[in-house]
């Protein structure tokens, strides 16, 4: 028997400490800081220190380094969600948020001493001219990029530009045991927010959204036309593990499953001006039974789409009590290429209720109040939720939800052991993934004859690949009891090799099959497997 594993908690808890930076919303700024406010003694006051420190401090003194100290603590004394953005961090956290950027379209591993290609982006400009899964990129240009450990944003810049302009590169293709060139004309690359989506049963979609991006709605609509195209009448609508982006496009997307003017939400700003956001006619999934997954880890634009719904009683929320952020930011231009998020407004949901959680005792507190949900109990039962009845709402049915803290889900599903979540984190952070992928690299050809529907109904992890995962983890100083959660290794192990092979759909429509919440909708659609379940109870009993 192997020991307990103690990798899940640690990684869930880093998780949870670093997601406050990547939350919130962001909206259009019209008005620079210069326009906004007027010199005064106290900006005067930091303007003069700098200047003494930069032009009389005894020892030589970065004083944009001062600068971004300076701001931050600000901003820390604030809210945990107002944060400052240096100059250098900017370009990737915008191409995050527009939702594209100028690329060669491939996914790749720093593996070993070279760069090798997992998958690349179909119609792009790699997969256009012909580069392949496996395949190693050795040099851009003139640029070597085997036999050093380049930092992974390094070798991002080598192989981005400007759009329109080529970039040569020298390909060894392993199976084929050859080096090549090709010239490859960088173009705009999607950076995909909507994850995947399948149909889970006949008449079932399933879309998941891990971000609000500028594209996210446009995706989203994509998506859904095609899930209506195959027979979709009903939608699981996964937000889980998202924490959240752009205020105006949770707007678009609770626009669409609610009738016209029908409330979403309200902001109140400092002044106490209120502004109502109101459905329209535009919908195209209103009057259909839709299910949202949200977790512990879904926040801001996530929790204004299932409060919104919620709390005009359509459709059932599943899962667990979300993060709880209220907060509406801007962001603004500092004029030097940095950039701050500042909280400007709460939103509140339709029957009036803020979940934003306290902060007055400060972000460090903030955020172990957080991690506390993983010792109280809450995530395991429902009863373990504390509510005040001061913060207690009705919808328009009489249904009763509550304010201060997340949304609690209509139906609860408890998180899994501490083995199950442990999977689930291997393969979030892409430890089996990396695992598939040297195990695809000593023979691809093995899979070549599978097609997207053959790989699902019939490919089976034979015992070889699994006992070969387990040493892999171990050697990894992994330990768990693998043995006890063979069947579930195994359907990650597949998945994984099916994101390889097929893509992120395929991907998630394999992993759903081990899914607790989406068991859980499936259940709720289906009174009959309700019914079955509740004479077994009571035959037990």
């Amino acid at each position: 028997m192997q020991k307990k594993s103690t990798y899940l908690w640690p990684t869930i808890l880093a998780a949870a400490l670093a997601i406050g930076v990547f939350l919130g919303g962001k909206l259009d700024f019209n008005d620079s800081p210069e326009k906004l406010f007027t010199t005064n003694s106290k900006k005067d006051k930091l303007n003069r220190l700098i200047d003494y420190i930069d032009y009389e401090y005894v020892d030589e003194i970065n004083t944009d380094s001062i600068v971004d100290v300076t701001v931050n603590n600000i901003l820390e004394k604030l809210d945990p969600h107002s944060v400052y953005i240096p100059k250098e961090e900017m370009t990737q956290v915008s191409e995050n948020m527009k939702g594209d950027f100028v690329g060669i379209g491939i996914n790749f591993y720093p593996y070993r001493d070279t760069i090798a290609v997992i998958r690349t982006i179909k119609d792009g400009p790699s997969f256009l001219k012909g580069v392949q899964p496996g395949d190693r990129i050795l040099m851009a240009d003139n640029d070597t990029l085997y036999g050093r450990k380049l930092p992974s944003e390094t070798i991002v810049e080598k192989l981005k530009g400007k759009e329109g302009t080529s970039v040569k590169l020298t390909v060894f293709r392993k199976k084929e045991n050859r080096t090549f060139t090709v010239n490859v004309k960088r173009d705009l690359v999607p950076i995909k927010s909507v994850q995947s989506y399948f149909m889970m049963t006949n008449d079932m979609g399933y879309i998941k959204v891990n971000r609000f991006a500028e594209s996210t709605f446009k995706e989203f609509k994509t998506a859904l036309r095609e899930l209506q195209r195959q027979g979709a009448t009903k939608l699981t609508l996964d937000l889980r593990d998202n924490p959240g982006g752009y205020l105006g496009i949770s707007e678009q997307m609770a626009d669409e499953f609610l009738e016209d003017g029908k409330l979403i939400l309200f902001t109140k700003n400092k002044k106490g001006k209120i502004n109502n956001v109101f459905a329209t006619d535009k919908g195209s999934f209103e009057d259909k039974p839709i299910y949202v997954l949200i977790n512990e880890r879904s926040a801001s634009a996530s929790e204004i789409i299932a409060g919104a719904l919620q709390d005009n009683d359509i459709g059932t929320i599943v899962g667990r009590r979300s993060f709880g952020k209220g907060l509406v930011q801007r962001e603004m231009e500092l004029g030097d290429g940095s950039a701050v998020r500042l909280t400007v407004s709460r939103y509140y949901t339709p029957t009036g209720r803020s979940i934003q959680r306290t902060y007055e005792n400060g972000n460090k507190d903030y955020y172990q109040k957080f991690t506390d949900r993983y010792h109280s109990g809450e995530l395991i039962s429902v009863d373990s939720i504390k509510v005040a009845d001061s913060l207690k709402f009705k919808t328009p049915k009489g249904k009763v939800v509550y304010g201060g803290g997340g949304i609690i889900p209509d139906v609860f599903v408890p998180i899994g052991s501490n083995e199950e979540e442990a999977v689930e984190s291997m393969d979030s952070v892409g430890f089996i993934s990396y695992f598939i992928f040297e195990h695809l690299d000593e023979d691809r050809q093995r899979y070549s004859d599978y097609t997207e529907e053959e790989f699902v109904a019939n490919f089976r992890i034979d015992d070889i690949i699994f006992e070969r995962f387990v040493d892999y983890a171990i050697k990894s100083n992994l330990n768990m009891r693998f043995y006890d959660f063979e069947e579930s290794v195994k359907l990650y192990l597949k998945a994984a090799l099916a994101q390889q092979l097929f893509g992120a759909n395929v991907h998630a429509k394999i992993k759903s099959e081990a899914d607790a919440m989406l068991k859980q909708v499936l259940e709720l659609d289906n009174p009959a497997i309700q019914q079955q379940e509740a004479e077994v109870i009571e035959e037990s009993n």
